[in-house]
């Protein structure tokens, strides 16, 4: 008798000791999913879930073993079509954020593709404003025929 109570005991320890190895192994895969482990890159404000959107966690109420259900950030190379809902930047996804490559200077034409430092982008191609004939100043403004672009204005001098 005292032999059955000692292994039911020793159970009851096992069981605990399982349970809180299983919610510490939950914690922490939750952790990696949302990216809040050390050294992991900081969310960019491009991302369409933001912390300020989300409830605080609370306990009270909750058992502490059971895991909290956490909402994950959408990115555009999971889900490519979150660049195309309303307010979005652009159609385009470049390294995790959306963009319009027909106007974005660091991604003028096709992902990764940077403009010099004058120069902006129209229509994806890298173009000067400040002698560009056709894009004068800003994309599409072209000048009369005979004038010339001088410092972005048609006919300076």
């Amino acid at each position: 008798m005292k032999c059955a109570k000692i292994l039911v005991l020793l159970a009851m320890v096992m069981a605990m000791a399982l349970a809180i190895t299983i919610s510490a192994a939950e914690a922490s895969r939750d952790e990696s999913f949302l990216g809040n482990k050390e050294g992991s890159e900081v969310a960019d404000s491009s991302e369409i879930s933001s912390s300020e959107d989300e409830a605080p966690i609370s306990l009270r109420g909750t058992n502490r073993f059971l895991p909290q259900k956490y909402r994950a950030k959408m990115t555009c190379n999971n889900y490519p079509r979150v660049c195309h809902i309303r307010g979005s930047p652009g159609p385009d996804c470049c390294k995790k954020k959306c963009v319009n490559v027909l106007i974005d200077r660091l991604n003028c034409g096709m992902c990764g593709k940077k403009c010099k430092y004058p120069e902006i982008c129209c229509k994806g191609r890298c173009v000067n404003p400040l002698s560009d004939r056709r894009h004068c100043g800003s994309c599409s403004n072209k000048c009369n025929k005979g004038s010339f672009c001088v410092y972005g204005m048609c006919s300076y001098a």
